[in-house]
């Protein structure tokens, strides 16, 4: 059995110990608590980041500065988590997680060192950006199944939990550290990971052992290839298409997005071809025979598309409306908005571990698939609150979107992993790690370009006839209401005055009462609130869909299945499926 087989390897003289699976836990725990952090810890910083650069964002051309420091560390952890899981299980998990703590901390101290400045010192920032994200997915691949290897299956559900939880709480956490730090000084918010990184790298290289099992194989070099440029030119594409293209909206008729998008998706399907030929493929596609493997999947691609976009709607709905409304400057919105999002942190700490523990005794799909209706009845109460809300009611809806997407999270990681074989836990880890971070891009994208087809529709009478009433010259009023709605929307997001940075010169000219009037905290807030409502209603009418499918999905993976311990073959026609465990 592989649950005593594990017990007996800690137990063996010489082996790690039976206190060893705490100490993977808390390392890989706090692998990924970094890794998630700095996902998000950018968004608050980034006024400050480009103040302390001398770059401002909002100018002509600087728009894709700002989406590739974004994007540009979500997009390569996407891409490489499947090389570096497979790289894992040629080489050794625990070999290539703690290489991924040491470059993590190396180009964290890169990114606060940079003597540039303008346009060169952000061109550095993103390539620094990436190449952190190398770092990120050697941990975010190695480490579900390090602790797959560690834990007894009747222990693997509150242990992924816990990690699992940790990460996408992470990203909250960032959003908090960003607002602190960034103020202080803009080179901390890459700075603070470097202690962590370091003890992280020292402990992992003196603690963690290799339980795994090892299966030498070559490497898919074309398989690697051509899944990286299908992937990244897919990303880009659709990183491409929010931003404006000639006299429209949105750049999706651009014909380097078409090209991008198009040659992604065909490299993806010649990517498809060669796995099906090698001998030794990157991506094990039989594993998506095993049901509980594949629905897992499908349910945390979806589900990621429902959230994924969330975070970003919420910090432009709070600083953009809310919190400017209620007498914050727009220069404080940005921390203030990662504390009103806490309650969804909370939530997701709150019921993270306790359904992974659950899910341990009564299997995933009661818990993944309950929290994916909680999580959309939330996006329903969302959907229905006033663009000024009560505060209480809506933390209170955020509350409970972090208990549903806490209660899916854990038990739909745990049953993934649980479904593998051995020798294909690091792929297996990178496939899932590859769905769960491919949607949150993909999520950005979908909701960005909601919200702006449904700003893109009002705004721009409004805004003309808002600017005329006060005094603007309706030339100057013209041409503002003209500018694309995705410089509008990027204004609200980084904390800037949007009215006073589009009106520029212009305001001098005004009356006193008039500009102040424009510069305050109820014009633009007023202005914005109903186009800002259409658009939200269809975005999370997206998100409401999107996690329905995923509690489908999630329903279909079928009993409880634990790989190597049951005697039942549901489907002889599957390698490695040899257990389904009754629930």
């Amino acid at each position: 059995m592989q649950a005593a087989d594990s017990v007996e390897t800690l137990r063996r003289p010489g082996g790690p110990g039976l206190h060893y699976k705490w100490i993977a836990l808390s390392n890989t725990t706090l692998g990924v608590l970094m890794a998630t952090v700095n996902s998000s810890i950018m968004l608050i910083a980034l006024p400050d980041i480009f103040r302390g650069i001398g770059v401002n964002p909002l100018q002509p051309g600087n728009t894709s500065l700002l989406l590739w420091l974004l994007m540009g560390y979500l997009v390569v952890t996407a891409v490489l988590v499947v090389s570096f899981g497979r790289l894992g299980d040629i080489f050794g998990r625990v070999r290539m997680y703690n290489l991924g703590f040491a470059v993590f901390a190396a180009f964290s101290v890169l990114l606060s060192l940079t003597w540039l400045h303008g346009t060169a010192a952000a061109w550095w920032l993103i390539g620094m950006r990436v190449l952190q994200g190398v770092g990120g997915a050697m941990l975010m691949a190695n480490s579900g199944a390090i602790l797959t290897d560690a834990f007894p299956h009747n222990q693997r559900g509150l242990a992924l939990g816990l990690n699992q939880v940790a990460g996408i709480a992470g990203s909250f956490i960032g959003l908090v550290l960003g607002g602190v730090l960034g103020p202080l000084n803009w080179r901390y918010v890459f700075l603070v990971s470097v202690p962590f990184g370091v003890l992280g790298t020292i402990w992992s290289y003196l603690k963690l052992r290799e339980l795994g099992v090892r299966k030498p194989a070559r490497i898919d070099w074309w398989g690697n290839v051509t899944f990286a440029a299908g992937l990244v030119a897919l990303l880009a594409g659709i990183t491409y298409g929010i931003q404006p293209y000639g006299g429209h909206t949105m750049g999706w008729t651009s014909p380097l997005v078409i090209v991008l998008v198009a040659g992604g998706l065909a490299a993806l399907a010649a990517f498809a071809v060669i796995e099906t030929r090698v001998a030794e493929p990157m991506f094990r596609l039989d594993l998506f025979r095993i049901r509980p493997f594949s629905a897992g999947n499908v349910a945390s691609l979806l589900s990621g598309l429902g959230r994924g976009g969330l975070m970003f709607i919420l910090i432009i709905w709070l600083q953009g409306i809310y919190l400017p409304m209620h007498g914050y400057g727009f220069s404080q919105t940005p921390l203030w908005a990662g504390i009103a999002m806490l309650p969804l942190t909370v939530g997701f700490l709150a019921a993270g571990p306790l359904s992974g523990y659950l899910s341990d005794r009564f299997g995933a799909r009661p818990f993944a698939t309950g929290g994916m209706v909680v999580a959309a009845i939330s996006f329903v109460l969302l959907e229905r609150l006033p663009v000024n809300f009560t505060y209480w009611q809506f933390a209170g809806i955020l509350l409970l979107n972090g208990i549903g997407m806490g209660l899916f999270a854990s038990p739909n990681r745990a049953g993934i992993m649980n479904s593998l074989p051995p020798d294909r836990r690091g792929v297996g880890a990178g496939m899932s790690a590859t769905f769960q971070n491919s949607s949150m891009v993909l999520s950005i994208g979908i909701f960005f370009s909601l919200i702006i087809l449904g700003l893109a529709g009002t705004l721009p009478a409004a805004l003309g006839h808002g600017l005329t009433a006060q005094g603007v010259p309706p030339a100057a009023a013209a041409r503002i209401a003209a500018l694309p709605p995705v410089s509008i929307m990027f204004a609200a997001l980084l904390g800037y005055n949007p009215v006073q940075t589009l009106l520029g010169p212009v305001l001098h000219k005004l009356p006193a009462s008039h500009a102040a009037y424009l510069t305050g905290h109820s014009f633009f807030p007023s202005l914005i609130s109903g186009p800002f409502q259409h658009g939200l209603t269809v975005a999370f009418t997206f998100a409401i869909v999107a996690c329905l499918i995923a509690g489908f999905a999630s329903l279909l993976r079928g009993k409880r299945y634990v790989h190597g311990l049951t005697h039942e073959a549901p489907d002889a026609s599957e390698p490695g499926r040899e257990l389904v465990e009754a629930s």
